[in-house]
């Protein structure tokens, strides 16, 4: 995409008649260093003056935004050629449907996600959808069917790309594992569905022995998720053996600003993207239970692992745990399954300012930037994914030690 982007003159407009308003507001507050007021009449005139500049702001914010939002379709428009060449070249028939393309999305979100959709698509057609012979020899339309539809719910832009194919067959999956030597065989049987279909996103990992250059050169989903994951975003799968695949990508709508859920681990702040915050917690010591070497929480229907910061990064980040009373957690979803998250306390929901920090202290496993709160602080933003698979990664688990869980190998 071009470095340029179109703005219609309303929203030019818009914007100076904002920052005609910022100026008033700043002679406003420059003039109450130089008259005589009471305590209480400066109070009142500060309260009035924030007020109009926090709803200032937020048009200012919300403005801007938008301006930033460009329609799906400038991405989506290069996809029916592709897959009627691809088609073509593999003597399959395709009937390639496309929904909900009018839906905006920050545009440096949409520059990111380009190279995932290709990938993603192609493997549709290629490893997805049969033959014709082989689709009619299932009962099924000689056609296959490959869709990609966008839509907005819950204050994120979700992007389907599914097919009617064949679908991923769970158990090989977990044979190809198995003799890549990337699981045990005894890990394979305890993995749940979900678990397995996270091994495709594995660096090398295929479920084919061709080698081609439509989609499988060995490597591919890794980048798929790591690219996703680069704005913010998340990328999961279902499929049925025989009835096909969806895979489904999560954005946030911008990269710039986002609601997060404010929380204290010691003496530091996190903050946590709302949209991978399921709920708040508090759990009992009688509530947590022993399974496979993790500390485990039972929510509704599901068991789910305990951990803590101090896991990943070390006493300094552990949060406390009282065996005397109820503690804080918080539920994340992460991409493959839940995971609750022990902290010191819950300070509340806030918009933030994300700032990208990894020009000054290097990349830090689960953490994504960080934030400057009102009171001048910096929060951590939590990098939901990345934390989960640095959990994974070091195969930690919480235990009790003088009243704190530590990081436990």
């Amino acid at each position: 995409m071009a470095d340029t982007i179109r703005v219609s003159v309303r929203v030019l407009d818009k914007l100076m008649n904002l920052v005609g308003e910022l100026v008033i507001d700043r002679t406003r507050i420059a003039r109450l260093g130089h008259v005589d007021l009471s305590i209480e009449d400066l109070r009142e005139e500060l309260e009035l003056v924030t007020g109009h500049l926090s709803r200032i702001t937020t048009d200012l914010q919300d403005t801007i935004m938008q301006a930033r939002m460009v329609p799906l379709e400038t991405l989506f428009r290069k996809f029916p050629r592709m897959v009627r060449d691809l088609a073509r070249r593999l003597n399959k028939q395709v009937r390639f449907v496309i929904s909900g393309e009018d839906t905006e999305l920050d545009r440096a979100v949409i520059e990111q996600i380009g190279d995932p959709l290709v990938h993603l698509i192609r493997n549709a057609i290629d490893h997805g959808v049969e033959s014709p012979e082989a689709r009619r020899a299932a009962g099924k339309d000689p056609e296959g069917l490959v869709q990609l539809r966008a839509y907005h719910q819950e204050n994120s832009i979700y992007i389907e790309v599914s097919d009617d194919g064949r679908g991923i067959d769970p158990s090989k999956v977990k044979q190809i594992a198995v003799t890549k030597g990337l699981i045990t065989h005894d890990q394979a049987q305890k993995l749940d569905k979900s678990e397995v279909y996270d091994l495709l996103f594995m660096p090398g990992f295929t479920t084919t022995d061709k080698v081609s250059d439509v989609s499988g050169r060995g490597v591919g989903l890794d980048v798929v998720r790591k690219n996703i994951e680069r704005v913010n975003g998340t990328v999961t799968l279902e499929s049925e053996v025989g009835q096909g695949t969806r895979w489904i990508i999560r954005l946030p709508l911008t990269l710039a600003i986002v609601q997060a859920m404010l929380v204290r681990v010691r003496d530091t702040t996190f903050a946590i993207p709302l949209q991978a915050v399921v709920e708040i917690l508090r759990v009992d010591e009688p509530q947590v239970r022993m399974a496979n070497g993790w500390h485990m929480i039972h929510v509704r229907d599901q068991v789910i692992p305990l951990v803590n910061p101090g896991d990943v990064w070390g006493p300094t980040f552990a949060a406390t745990w009282r065996t005397d009373q109820a503690n804080p957690v918080v539920v994340l979803q992460a991409a493959a399954a839940p995971l609750a998250l022990a902290v010191d306390r819950v300070i509340g929901e806030q918009e933030i300012v994300i700032k990208n920090i990894e020009g000054m202290v290097g990349h830090v496993a689960g953490i994504s930037g960080a934030s400057i709160l009102g009171d001048g602080s910096v929060a951590l933003i939590l990098d939901v994914t990345g934390f989960t698979k640095e959990v994974r990664r070091l195969g930690t688990h919480m235990r009790r030690d003088d009243g704190r869980y530590e990081r436990s190998a």
